[in-house]
This record gives structure tokens, C-alpha cells and sequence, in this order.
């Protein structure tokens, strides 16, 4: 009788043993899943409605097998394709298939995921879902899907080749005046009022695209930053260590110098943009702008040769004749306006372009005298 005791010991020890186990086997199994989910960051799920899910076939299906003919862009971290899906109320979509070889690719999918999965704004392209998921040989897929942009990229129209479909059209000075309207209303949206505040990190014109009514939309957030995620300590790393956050001649000075990522860097940016765009100029490549940066060239020439570095193409005095029905002898009166409308704008591009990030413009204030400068025209109805 003594033994039976030690035998409901035993029984009771080896119970205890295997419950053990297998809690310790269902914990293991979930700390795996949430380092797996971790490493793949927000999917689709997060990011879009649940209800449309999207397969590797169904984007080789809706790119006829991501067929060159289907290619509408590339960029650092991939290929964007134009493709036929069903999502809802958008049939035709832009598909962006992550290069996974490049370094910082699978990152940038992450990034982007986690960025616009919380963000709403007119003039922020909106993502409508995602893939994470194998090919057909069983390699890593990753892919983003946006709304279509019919009119494609603002690097098109102010720089279109020869065989592009812009070639022959060009931007009005009001449509100019609009677009930055847009971009920065996006920017101070995602620097202060979107909630978590996010610094782009790449505006530039291929990263605005064109709706079908040529309103902006910035895209392209595989750089974003949330700034209250920064740790401090990198405010103060060297950036010798680090990849460069965004593209030469877009990118503010301190980028250079220290990670100093701020919504002061967009906005050095966003007045590069402001510049390129009533210049017809690059920031880059240019052998005409007496080897100086482009806002220092533009800041050298106001305000008296701002005639001279205009965008010829922008026909801003047909324009305002047409606008005004001033007969023609007050020509030399449309010129003037023209050339104090103009002025005032790159003004505001030289303001945002400062060395210092603390003397530059803050994006509100932009939006006041941009909407200040826009008025008169939209009163005369052009």
C-alpha cells in the first residue's frame, strides 16, 4: 500500500511535466509568430479593407505577367505597373512590385505599409492594398496598390521627352500654382495635423503624381520617418553610417552633415520643388546655373532678371491676356504682373530653401500666401 502513493506522485509529476511542455511549446509558438509578424511588418490586412485581398496571381494576371508594356514607372525600391483590378470603384490601379534584392527594399515595404495605413488626405495618394506573399518559385513577393494617377507624374510634365505624351502640353501658371497648393497642404497635413507626425523625406517631382483633374498627390513613402519614433541619439549620429534620406539636389544641407530628420527637411524640399518649377530647371545636372545650387541661382536673380529664368514654357503672358481681354497696348502691364506673380513665388521657394532649417518658411504660412497670390486669378476665371 506504500507504493501506490509514489506511483500517484509520479503520475501527477508527469502530468504536471507535460502540461508544462505543452504551455511552454504554445508560448514558444506565439512569441515565433509575433517575430515573424514583426519582421513582416503591417500586411495587407493592416493596411487596407479586409475585403479586398489580393494574390501574386491576381497582380501577374491584372499586369498581363508585369509586361513591359504594363510599366509606368520605376523607382529605387521597385517597379510601379499599370493594371486592370477589381477594387471596389478603381478597375484600373497602380501596382508597385518591391525589388526585395535591393537593399532597404523589404524596409521601405514596412515603412510605407505602416504610413499609410493610418493617413487621409485628398492629396495623399491613397493605397488601397497590399501583397505579402510568395511567387509561383516560392521566392518573397511584396507589392503595394494605389489608385491610378491618369496624368502620371509632375517629373513628366515639367521635363517630358520627346516621344512622351506631354511633349506638346504644357503646365498653365495656374495649374503650377495649384499643384503647390496640393503638395503643401499634404506636408502640413503629414507634419501636424495627421495625428503621429511624418517627414516625407523624398519630395521631388516623380513622388507627386497628377488625378485626373490635375490634382497633386504625393506618393512614394518607402523614406517616411514618424518623428516621435527618432530616438534621440540619432539626432546626433553622423551620417557616414547612415543612407542618405532622400534625392541630391532635393535633400536639405544638414541631411548631409548629421540624421537630423525634421519637417524643416520637407520643407527645403518642398521650396526645391517650388523652384525646379517655375524654372524649368533641374537641381541637378544643370550647366547653366553659373555653378550654383538652384536656389542660390534663383536667389541671385531676383528681382531683377526673374524674366530671364522663367519657364518659357509656361506662356504665362498669353496667359493673362487671355485672361484680362486687356487690349494690347497694355501689354507692357500683363508682363509686370506676370513677372510680380511669378517673383513672389520663387520668394517663397528661396524662403523655404534657407541653409539654417530654423529661418525657413513653416508650411502654414506657405499656404497663406500661395492662396493670397492665387486669388486674383481665380477671380479672373483662368
Amino acid at each position: 500500500m506504500a507504493k501506490f502513493p509514489e506511483k500517484k506522485l509520479k503520475l501527477a509529476i508527469i502530468i504536471a511535466s507535460v502540461s508544462i511542455c505543452v504551455i511552454l511549446l504554445l508560448f514558444l509558438l506565439g512569441v515565433l509568430q509575433r517575430i515573424y509578424n514583426s519582421e513582416e511588418g503591417p500586411d495587407a490586412e493592416n493596411i487596407k479593407d479586409p475585403h479586398l485581398k489580393v494574390s501574386y496571381a491576381d497582380l501577374l494576371r491584372a499586369t498581363n505577367d508585369f509586361s513591359l508594356t504594363n510599366l509606368i514607372g520605376v523607382g529605387s525600391f521597385g517597379s510601379v505597373y499599370k493594371g486592370a483590378l477589381n477594387c471596389g470603384e478603381h478597375n484600373i490601379v497602380a501596382i508597385k512590385v518591391l525589388n526585395l534584392q535591393q537593399k532597404g527594399a523589404s524596409k521601405s515595404f514596412i515603412t510605407e505599409c505602416e504610413a499609410l495605413r493610418n493617413i487621409r488626405h485628398r492629396n495623399l495618394v491613397k493605397n488601397l492594398t497590399a501583397c505579402a506573399s510568395t511567387d509561383f518559385r516560392g521566392n518573397d513577393f511584396k507589392a503595394l496598390v494605389y489608385e491610378f494617377m491618369p496624368n502620371g507624374s509632375l517629373e513628366k510634365w515639367l521635363h517630358a521627352d520627346a516621344n512622351e505624351q506631354h511633349q506638346t502640353e504644357r503646365l498653365s501658371f495656374i495649374q503650377r500654382l495649384n499643384i503647390l497648393i496640393d503638395v503643401a497642404s499634404a506636408l502640413d497635413y503629414l507634419h501636424h495635423h495627421g495625428g503621429e507626425p511624418i517627414v516625407h523625406c523624398d519630395i521631388k517631382p516623380s513622388n507627386v503624381l497628377l488625378d485626373d483633374n490635375m490634382v497633386a498627390r504625393i506618393g512614394d513613402f518607402g523614406l517616411a520617418k514618424f518623428l516621435n519614433r527618432i530616438p534621440k541619439e540619432a539626432l546626433q549620429r553622423s551620417s557616414s553610417s547612415m543612407m542618405l534620406k532622400g534625392s541630391i539636389g532635393y535633400v536639405a544641407p544638414e541631411y548631409g552633415v548629421a540624421n537630423k530628420v525634421s519637417p524643416e527637411g520637407d520643407v527645403y524640399s518642398y521650396g526645391v520643388l517650388v523652384l525646379e518649377m517655375l524654372t524649368g530647371k533641374r537641381p541637378t545636372g544643370e550647366t547653366s546655373n553659373d555653378g550654383l545650387s538652384l536656389p542660390r541661382y534663383v536667389e541671385k536673380a531676383i528681382p531683377d532678371r526673374v524674366a530671364e529664368i522663367m519657364d518659357p514654357s509656361m506662356n504665362f503672358w498669353q496667359e493673362l491676356e487671355e485672361a484680362t481681354a486687356l487690349p494690347r497696348q497694355n501689354t507692357q502691364d500683363i508682363r509686370q504682373k506676370a513677372v510680380e506673380s511669378v517673383t513672389s513665388l520663387l520668394m517663397i521657394g528661396v524662403g523655404c530653401t534657407k541653409e539654417s532649417p530654423e529661418e525657413r518658411m513653416q508650411m502654414g504660412d506657405v499656404i497663406s500666401e500661395l492662396a493670397a497670390i492665387r486669388k486674383p486669378y481665380l477671380e479672373l476665371n483662368m
